[in-house]
């Protein structure tokens, strides 16, 4: 029992988890969840109800979750070669026991008929939910299969679970692996002085003069917008858009090309085993959206909406950059002469604004609006473990009763995941015990590092990124949900999730949410009326264009998936560029290889699901719109949002949940608005 893995910890003994306990912990641990359900389902003592079936398994489950979870979230953030090769060790189990579970034949009668007793009729809907559900992910995994389809159906999970983790980790690794040694200063022209400082910083940790230019997305983003020498532009775009690729710098060397044929490859076929046409369909059974033709139209018409938008951007663009001696304007320059036409068109300088963001500011803000409009407020607790001292641990109440805690990572470092996201570290849940388990969730951002005394000063960007992520949070944290199969996040059709995290970026908009959130680092002063009346003027800027990108990512992985032929798989590379023909309104580099390290489909839950962040955005922008007719601030407005949103977790439709909240079904109408697409 020295295993920190098996023992009972209210939060992760994170200081305590060694690579070794890991594989011991899972095999244990899945052991002890196969027993259980063996249990539960032997027909000598079979009691199919909500205490007698769901509940230990539901225990069972929980246990193996208190152990993988940190270490999985240990791989994302701090990342060692031990570590990812205990987590990796893990995966064939863990893919070999989901499948067990999804084809245990007798789990599945026991479950349907839970369903037909008198016990299923007089449970509360959100259990009721939970049980059609579990029926529905039965079917879906194959239970119904036998012989060679069976074997086939979990010797592909497997390998999907391996590849997708292969993926992830050449992503990681090619984004390191490169770097730029620079001495002469002057090459950094034009970049701000955070980023400079990072970059010293990165090069002083190696013992070396001047700056390290890395992959980091900060460091790349900042640079792409700010840096005046083109061929550093150049050299770092190269890098960043042909990452684990056979392309760019590191040809060949951590290449994922095959990985994603494999994946496909095994999609399709994975899908065919359970009897539908392709992955798209596969994925679209367990979502909001009715059809792939849905899909399709749907992002079809966005882009013929946008489309004239983006054009006349793209002219305008070129046109500026004429002016200013580039022609023909290249990839590595548009992010550079967007931000100048931005500064001309709105008097607007992303990098000058920083200062009225730092950090500890924004959290303020970020904590003083939600907690006005959800009623909570948020305390940071000091006497938690953590994973790195960059980490902080923070609770989230309501008068004295404790909603859910949080645990917040946001700078950027190496051995660390790109990317933001929010994770789940513990579930709401009434144990079989009435014990109730309170919501945890890990938040966990790449921002640029505080530079010497002064704390973290963020891009708008950044803050954007922070509520977006944030919101993910508040749907997990509040959930009044108690059963864990619609607790939180759990249960939520994967394009309805992205709705609380994109509504609430909302308020990074209007003037009485960044009076919130901003703040001079000096003074204190938030910032001025006339750089927030700029910065609000500026959020329509090359809508079109964004909009068309967002489509674009989202066609290419829908198509991908729909349009797959087993017996001649039409090269991914030539899916983009058929994609790109029709909605792209600027030409792409032919190196460049962003499927490579596209881990949202690859390595991540999007697969034939991208479009959600779209989606969502329709549901986001409509929601808010309400606040917009009744009052930004309106706590109203805000209770309704957090009884029939937030709290409900996966307890229902969510076009039920929202037709609750919003009276009526979404329109783009507001999203289109917000974007200034509107005719």
């Amino acid at each position: 029992m020295t295993n920190p893995l098996l023992q009972d910890h209210a939060l992760p003994a994170f200081k305590a988890i060694k690579p070794e306990h890991i594989v011991p912990a899972v095999e244990a641990l899945i052991g002890e969840a196969k027993a259980v359900i063996d249990r539960v389902t032997a027909p000598d003592n079979l009691d199919a109800t909500w205490s007698g079936l769901v509940a230990p398994i539901d225990a069972a489950s929980e246990r193996l979750n208190h152990a993988f979870s940190p270490v999985g979230h240990l791989k994302a953030v701090m990342d060692t070669p031990e570590l990812r090769d205990a987590y990796n060790q893990c995966l064939p189990h863990l893919s070999a026991f989901g499948t067990w579970v999804g084809q245990h034949k007798p789990l599945y009668q026991a479950y349907k008929t839970l369903k037909a007793s008198a016990e299923y009729a007089a449970l509360d809907g959100p259990r009721q939910r939970v049980i059609d559900d579990a029926i529905r992910d039965f079917e879906l995994a194959g239970v119904g299969l036998t012989g060679d389809a069976k074997a086939r159906y979990g010797a592909i999970k497997s390998e999907l679970s391996d590849l997708s983790s292969a993926f992830s980790d050449a992503v990681l690794d090619a984004s390191q692996a490169w770097t730029l040694h620079l001495t002469d200063a002057a090459r950094l022209d034009g970049m701000p002085e955070s980023i400079l400082g990072m970059m010293a910083q990165l090069a002083e940790a190696r013992e070396l003069e001047g700056y390290l230019v890395t992959l980091d997305a900060p460091v790349v983003m900042t640079l792409l917008s700010f840096a005046k020498d083109r061929e550093l532009r150049r050299e770092v775009y190269t890098a960043w858009t042909t990452r684990a690729s056979d392309q760019g710098p590191n040809a060949g060397q951590y290449d994922n090309s095959g990985r994603i044929e494999s994946i496909l490859a095994l999609r399709h076929e994975l899908s065919e085993l359970l009897g539908f046409n392709n992955y798209a369909e596969r994925s679209l059974a367990t979502k909001m959206a009715n059809s792939t033709e849905q899909v399709i139209e749907f992002l079809t018409d966005l882009a013929d909406k946008a489309r004239p938008f983006a054009e006349a951007e793209v002219a305008e663009l070129r046109q500026f950059a004429r002016e200013q001696g580039v022609d023909p304007m290249e990839p590595w320059d548009a992010s550079f002469y967007s931000e100048r036409l931005k500064e001309r068109d709105f008097d607007l300088d992303q990098e000058a604004l920083r200062p009225w963001f730092p950090l500890p500011q924004v959290l303020k803000g970020l904590f003083s609006i939600t907690g006005e409009l959800f009623n909570f407020r948020v305390e940071r607790e000091k006497e938690v473990e953590l994973w790195h001292d960059e980490a902080s641990f923070w609770r989230i109440l309501r008068g004295e009763e404790t909603l859910g805690f949080f645990y917040l990572d946001v700078y950027a470092r190496e051995g660390k995941r790109g990317g933001a996201w929010m994770d789940v570290c513990r579930s709401r849940w009434r144990e079989p015990d009435s014990i109730l388990q309170l919501p945890v969730a890990y938040l966990t951002c790449n921002f640029t590092r505080p530079v010497g005394d002064q704390p973290a000063l963020l891009t708008h960007d950044e803050v954007v990124t922070l509520f977006h992520e944030f919101g993910h949070g508040l749907h997990h944290m509040l959930t009044q949900q108690e059963a864990l199969g619609v607790s939180g996040i759990a249960g939520v059709p994967w394009d309805a999730v992205e709705l609380p995290s994109q509504f609430l970026e909302n308020w990074c908009f209007q003037p009485e949410g960044l009076a919130r959130m901003s703040g001079h680092v000096d003074s204190g002063e938030p910032l001025p009326k006339a750089e927030l009346d700029k910065l609000i003027a500026a959020r329509g800027f090359q809508a079109g264009m964004q909009t068309l990108r967002q489509v674009e990512f989202s066609l290419f992985d829908f198509e991908l998936h729909a349009h797959y032929n087993p017996a001649a798989p039409k090269p991914f590379m030539d899916v983009l560029r058929g994609v790109r023909e029709r909605v792209a309104v600027m030409e792409a580099p032919s190196f460049g290889r962003f499927p490579c390290a596209f881990s949202h489909i690859f390595a991540g839950g999007y697969a034939a699901g991208y479009y959600s962040y779209k989606w969502a955005e329709v549901l986001s922008a409509d929601a808010f719109s309400r606040f917009e007719e009744e009052g930004v601030m309106s706590t109203e407005v805000g209770r309704s949002f957090a009884e029939n949103i937030l709290e409900r977790g996966g307890s229902d439709d969510p076009m039920s949940l929202f037709i609750a909240f919003r009276g009526r079904k979404p329109t783009v109408d507001a999203l289109l608005r917000h974007n200034g697409l509107a005719a």
